[in-house]
Formats: C-alpha cells, structure tokens, sequence
C-alpha cells in the first residue's frame, strides 16, 4: 500500500464552470474566495468526453471508467416496471464509484447531490441523492421528501429541513442576478420563476452538505451542483457581447445573471472551505465548459442531445491541500483522471481497468501509485444497491418485451412504443459515440451502420458514420456513405463537402481536397475544424504562410483547439520561426497533453534552438506515447550520439527499431511501359534515395534510365536483397508484388497507364509492329492489374497510391504534390517536375 497523502478530501462539482468566465472574474476581485483557493493550489483544463452529457460525465468521473463500462448512458432510460421511460437511475450504474471503493476500506464517506445517485446509496455515511433538492412543478403542489433520497433513511426528516422552496426565495435575493426585474411581463416570461428554482436548489444542495460537514465525521466527501449549467443553458444567450438576433430589452435584463450565478457560487464555496478546514484537499472541478462568446451556436438541431453543442470541450480543475503543488499548471488532465487521483491520495490502489490515470504533477512529493486488476473483483460491503435492485434497464425493457410478446403482459399504447423506440436510438448513437470516443471504433461503426441503415434519412447517424470511417481510413465506406447522403439533398451538404475534401486527402489529392474545403468554407466557415484541415493541407504542400494563416483563423474561433496550435507550429518550424513555433506547440500540449506528435515537434523545435537535453525529453515522451513512432527513434540517435555523447541511450532506440519496428520501403509498380522509369526519375530528382544497380543503361525507348536492380527479377526464389531497399525507393513490376514478405511495410506508388498505350510502348521496344499485338494480351493484362490491386487491398503492411501516367504529364506540380502526400516525406517538388519530359510522351492513344 503506497503512502496516505490525504487527511481528508473534499471533491466540489460545479457543472460547466469554464476558466473563460471565471479568469475575468477574479481579476475583478468578484469571486475572492476561488482566488484564494487557486492561490495556494494547482490549476488546469479538463478534457471532457463525448458526448458531454451529464450523467454520463459525472459517473465517468466517479468511476475513472468510459460509459460503455459504467452503463450510464442518457438521461432518460427505460422503466421496465411501466414500459415507460424514467430519469436515469443509479441502479444502472455497473461498476463502484469512488465512494463504494472508499466505504469498502472503511474510510467515512458522504455524497450529496451527484448525478446520477437515486436511490441513495447505503454508503459508510451519508448519501443524498439528486432528487432531494428538485423542485415541484408548482408552488401549489405538495414537496414531500422524494423516498430513497437520504441514506441512512432517519436522517431524512432532520435534513429536509434544510431544503428551500422556490417561494422561499425573495426578491431581494432575485435583484442581484436581475436588477430590472420590475421590467419582466411574468406572465410571458418565466425566467424569474426559472431562476428563483436554480436558487432553491442550490441552496438546498449547499444547506444539506454544510450540515453533513458540521455534524459528521468524514474523510472523503464529494457534493455536485448543477447550477451554474442551468443557469448558462437559459441564459448564456444574453451574456456580453450581445448575439445578434437578440432583442436589446431581454439584453439588459439578463445580460449580468451568468456573472452573478458564478458569484454566488464562489459566496456558497466560502462557507463550504471553512468547514471543511485547512488539512482538506479540495478537488474543484467541472464536467465541460460552456461557450460564452462567438462559439455560442445562434440555433439549435432539432434533436434530443442538441443542448450539449452549447458546451467547450475543457471543463476546469483547481486542488488544494496540504501535499499539492502551489501555483502550478496541471497539464492533461481528463475527466478520467478524478478517481484515480483520488485513490492515489488515500494511498489505495487503481484498478488496471479504470481508463484514467492519477494526476501525480499535482502533488508535491513524488509517488509511485499501486495498482490491482480490478476494484470489481475486490469482495466486501461496498455500499452499492444490493443486486435484486441493480439493474440493466435495456435488459429489464427487452424481458418486459419478450413477457408482452408471449401474451403474459400487456401491450403499451402507441405513444410509449414510439417514445422508447427514439429513446433506443438515441441511446444507442451515444454508446456510439462514447465508444467512438474511446477509440473503439469498430464497435462504434457496427452500431452506427445499423442506425444508418434503419434511419437513412437521420443526416447525423450517416455523418458520424462516415467520421469513424475517416478516422479508420475506410475509403470505401466513407464515399459510399458521402454519395448516400448527397442523394437525400440534405442541409447538410456544406459537412458532406468537408468529408469529401478528407476523403481526397487520404487519397492523396491535396490539391482537390482544398477545391471542397474551400466549398464548404461558403458555408461553414465558422467551424474551427475546416480551417484546420486548410491548414493541414497547406502544410502537406509546404504552403507555409498558408498555413500558418489557416491556423491562425481556427484559433480565432476557438482558442483552445490544441489541433490547431501544432499545425500553426509545424508551419512556424518550416519557416525556421523557432520560438513562435516553441509557444505554438506548448499552447497545444498545455490542452492536449497526450499528444506525441506535439511532443516530437517540439523536440525537432528544440533541437534547432540547440538545446539537446529537453529535444531529447520531448522525444522521449513521444515514444512514451508511440512507442512505435521510428521517426522519434531516429532523432533521440542523432541526439544522443552526436551532441549528449551517451552510446548507450542511443542503442536503446536503435535496439527497439530493430527489434519492434517494420522497415519501410518504397516501391514503384505497374506493368512495364506504364511509366515506373519516369516516376524512379522523379522520385531521384526530389531527393529519395534509390536502390539501383545500373546493370541496365538508358536506350532510346529510355534516353534517362530504367533504374533497375537485377535482383528484383528473382524475388520469388531470393528475396534477401530486400534489406538494401529498407529506407529507399525500388522499382519492382505489379506480377512481382506477391512474393513481397510482410516483414516490411510498403509505400508502392502504382503506375496506371491506358492499356493501348501500354502494349503499343511494349511492341516499340521488342522492335515490333505498334499497331499489330494479340488482341488478347489487352484483357489478359487488365485481369492480372485487377487481381493484384485486390490482392494489395487485403495486405495490411501495404500502403498504395496510385498515379496515372497521363496526369503526371499534364499536371506534373499536382500529382509530385499528391506523391509528397502519400509518403509524408520531403522531397522538392520543382526538381520532381523538372524531372518531367512531355517529349517523352510518344505512345499516345
């Protein structure tokens, strides 16, 4: 058991709560008590999940696991008691949370509030559950305590004393959140009634949980308010600067009530902190921000989870205590990483199965965390419902199904079957997306090509499909989805040409793919992603100043796209701007810390700024993340042999590429005469090195060379010159291609040239009539390039481009651009073109 750095902790929730509005605020002095606590702790952005759907988050959160292991996976699910549906329940929850793990090794533990929690659990403590404070639909109806939502059940009646009814809320605590109230029509407009039961429960909330730490022994306590999320959701839209299409009446009104609900937030955290005394480490966190400026969307999808585009993808962190860092930046930290972090501070083990990690930069000494399989297989009363309360809903309905089926139970009407069949959709598509998320895409893809298939006019389910086919590379299924949804002529043709511009780029059509990009930037040019993908393309064409500017606009829509600062710094670095291009990709590993591209730029920017040691770091940490990424390999040898003088940490990454990492090899192929002599010319001209033993001598059918290995022809029976290739282009003709080991990986650019130009090149070279060869030489051919190009589709080590020959012709600069593309490498593209003689062109069909 590693050591106990936590006397107590005390984890406070407050949904949405994003940096953008706190920083202004506490420069202001209007939230003093947040500022002290940031003061003596440290602070950071947390990474939110998809979808940013609150229950799911906060149990994410409380479990260190993805919803597709939790089972917490809408806000709605079913109620196989009435075929109905019913607000997500803590009995659907699969795995223990925090406080169950806690309770198991005795530690005192209290919760209140926390979303999803009802029925209250039995913990070693007190349990409050997210219907103690909700409200009454009408200060007429009767508000008795919701059953099951204390634990232990007698300490029910003492702490329903201390909820507070919208009624009781005065003006005099509405005319700080709105001043010109006396201005509202509250007849038409129920914002005032929305606000006084933010309040309401807010204060019930904060009342209950004082209590507890007044009144209660404690060692961990975690309390959720969902108030600050509820307030920006009815009115984010009235917040500076002024939206357009928003009546300057409701402006002045409304304009101050998020600043004032942040305010109030940090009134209610003063108290909160003195109780909870200075030996406390204090968690404050968010499940996601909240767009506050030009990325607040001016309308809303009609669709059930469209409220979550209103939230950022970074929530926030701050922790304090006795053993965290003061003043410092806590980098990379996700949702996840919470529970972890919370057992590493009571000195108890992670389990092996939680998807986070312990946010060990935060605490001042250095400690190596334990780890167990799996906190699941641990026995003992863990505070959970008992199992004949658990439950699967979706397992519970499709048993309440099959009942209805048999004749044993009855039939709901129409209107509950419709409304759980949308409900099986929708829950459906975010297991879909979490999955998606996790990067679990097969998964994702079997769920989605089913809610496609069965909703082909549901434009959303076909677009996230064709997202995880582009994540995944699947080509195929990505133009086929693309041309699908072009047919239904949906609004969503501006998206359908941004996925077609990703399309082109996978297949290595730089410059087409800026024709759709540019397309959809008509229409779409507010989405920070696009620009992104300008950018990118830039840089594959090595536009710099392109780039950099592309980058620099999706930063100015959103500031926090880690995407987009290290494009900006690759675009930087390419123009020797060393020390922008250090602040570009520091900015992005700061929002993105698992991100081993950023990090190997940043070693290749350091390296230039000559400072060997930290280049070296940042490799290191690159393939800490990849372990596989040859590229870092190779820089971390020149480092370490060339300017840090350590032989032996050099052979470290020599011994793992040797050991782990397939060699690449470029090939040029195509049937002879396809024009294989003319790409090796250009590939030679641009600088690739090349595996040629001049045994053949240019002629006239070839006046600059075939550049040839010999050895090539025998590569069915002999096939160890191989290892001379390794790093290097070598032409090897399409019938050769099968006896390729895959002990190697392939780069082969495939040559395609009109067959009738084809043969008659080959009869010219035999010295034989052009115009007179077997007409059945011409199908034999296209059937052996048919079975070949198939066969390259089911080989994984192979990568393949191919390149028609006429094109390389007409537009030389495209297609070396498109080549550049496909082999992520350097080469110049004007010595390529160059390369490129039109007279050369003699067998035109």
């Amino acid at each position: 058991m590693s050591k106990r750095l936590a006397k107590k902790v005390l984890v406070i929730g407050w949904d949405a709560a994003d940096w953008k509005i706190i920083h202004p605020l506490v420069d202001a002095g209007l939230m003093p008590t947040l500022e002290k606590l940031i003061n003596k702790g440290s602070i950071g952005n947390l990474a939110t999940l998809d979808p940013p759907l609150s229950p799911i988050l906060w149990t994410s959160i409380a479990t260190g696991k993805t919803a597709d292991k939790h089972g917490i996976l809408n806000f709605i699910e079913p109620d196989p008691n009435t075929s109905d549906i019913r607000p997500v329940s803590v009995t659907s929850r699969k795995v223990k949370a925090v406080w169950n793990i806690l309770t198991q090794e005795g530690f005192k533990t209290h919760l209140v509030g926390w979303w999803p929690s009802h029925p209250a659990e039995p913990i070693n403590g007190v349990c409050v559950s997210n219907l103690f404070q909700k409200q009454p639909k009408s200060i007429e109806d009767l508000w008795e305590l919701p059953k099951g939502s204390v634990h232990p059940e007698e300490l029910g009646e003492t702490l329903n004393e201390f909820r507070i009814r919208l009624d009781e809320i005065t003006s005099a605590m509405l005319l700080p959140f709105v001043p010109e109230a006396a201005r509202i029509n509250q007849e038409k407009d129920k914002s005032l009634h929305a606000i006084a039961a933010h309040l309401a429960e807010a204060t019930s909330i904060h009342a209950a949980s004082t209590w507890i730490l007044e009144n209660k022994d404690w060692d961990f306590m975690g309390v959720y308010f969902d108030t600050i999320d509820h307030f920006c959701h009815g009115f984010m839209k009235y917040h500076p600067p002024k939206m357009d299409g928003i009546p300057q009446e409701y402006f002045d009104i409304y304009k101050d009530v998020i600043n004032n609900a942040y305010r109030f937030q940090d009134m209610m955290l003063e108290r909160t902190l003195k109780l909870a005394g200075d030996d406390a480490t204090i968690i404050l966190l968010s499940d996601h921000g909240f767009h506050s400026d030009h990325l607040r969307p001016k309308k809303l999808p009609n669709e059930p989870i469209a409220p979550a585009l209103e939230h950022s993808p970074y929530g926030i962190i701050c922790m304090a205590g006795p053993n965290i860092q003061e003043d410092e930046r806590i980098f990379g930290a996700t949702l996840l990483d919470i529970t972890p972090t919370i057992l590493t501070l009571f000195g108890l083990p992670i389990g092996k199965d939680m998807d986070g990690k312990p946010l060990l930069q935060a605490f001042k000494e250095e400690i190596k965390p334990d780890y167990i399989d799996s906190w699941e297989n641990v026995q003992g009363e863990c505070g959970m419902h008992s199992s004949d309360i658990q439950e699967d809903p979706w397992a519970a309905q499709e048993a309440m199904s099959q009942l209805i089926e048999l004749g044993y139970v009855e039939a709901p009407g129409q209107d509950k079957q419709t409304r759980l069949i949308k409900m099986k959709n929708e829950t459906d598509f975010i297991l879909a997306k979490v999955y998606a998320g996790s990067r679990k895409y097969p998964q994702a893809i079997t769920i989605l090509e089913k809610l496609h298939k069965e909703n082909p006019d549901a434009a959303r389910y076909g677009l996230k499909l064709a997202h995880c086919y582009q994540i995944t590379r699947n080509i195929n299924g990505l133009r086929t989805v693309i041309d699908e949804l072009r047919s239904k002529d949906l609004k969503e043709l501006p998206h359908l040409d941004f996925l077609e511009g990703t399309l082109l780029l996978f297949e290595n059509k730089p410059r087409k793919a800026l024709e759709y990009f540019h397309k959809a930037e008509k229409h779409i040019s507010h989405m920070p992603t696009l620009h992104i993908q300008l950018g990118n393309v830039y840089n594959k064409i090595k536009n710099w100043t392109d780039a950099e500017r592309a980058f620099k606009t999706a930063l100015s829509i959103d500031i926090n796209s880690a995407q987009a600062y290290h494009g900006l710094a690759v675009s930087y670095l390419r123009q020797n701007e060393y020390e922008l291009a250090a602040d570009a990709v520091l900015n992005a590993i700061g929002l993105t810390y698992h991100f081993p591209e950023a990090h190997y730029h940043l070693g290749e920017i350091l390296f230039h700024l000559k400072d060997y040691e930290s280049s070296a770091k940042a490799f290191e940490l690159s393939v800490t993340m990849m372990p596989g990424y040859k590229k870092a390999h190779q820089w971390l040898i020149k480092i370490y042999e060339e300017h840090l003088n350590s032989t032996e940490r050099a052979e470290k990454s020599k011994q793992f590429i040797k050991d782990k990492i397939k060699g690449t090899i470029t090939i040029v192929s195509g049937l002879p005469r396809s024009g294989t002599s003319l790409m090796m010319q250009m590939l030679k001209a641009g600088g690739m090195e090349i595996l040629s033993d001049n045994k053949r001598q240019e002629d006239n059918n070839n006046p600059k060379g075939y550049l040839e290995y010999e050895s090539v022809k025998s590569i069915g029976k002999d096939n160890s010159w191989l290892i001379n290739a390794e790093g290097k282009v070598v032409k090897i003709i399409s019938n050769l291609l099968q006896y390729l080991p895959d002990t190697y990986s392939y780069k082969i650019i495939f040559m395609k040239r009109d067959m009738m130009e084809v043969l008659q090149s080959q009869q010219k070279m035999l010295k034989k009539d052009p115009t007179a060869f077997p007409m059945g030489l011409a199908e034999t051919f296209k059937k052996q390039l048919e079975k070949t190009e198939n066969w390259i589709k089911g080989q994984p080590e192979m990568d393949v481009l191919y390149v028609n020959y006429k094109d390389v012709i007409e537009s030389p600069e495209e297609q070396a651009e498109n080549i550049l593309s496909f082999l992520g490498t350097d080469l110049d593209i004007e010595r390529m073109t160059n390369a490129i003689d039109p007279a050369l062109y003699r067998n035109k069909n």
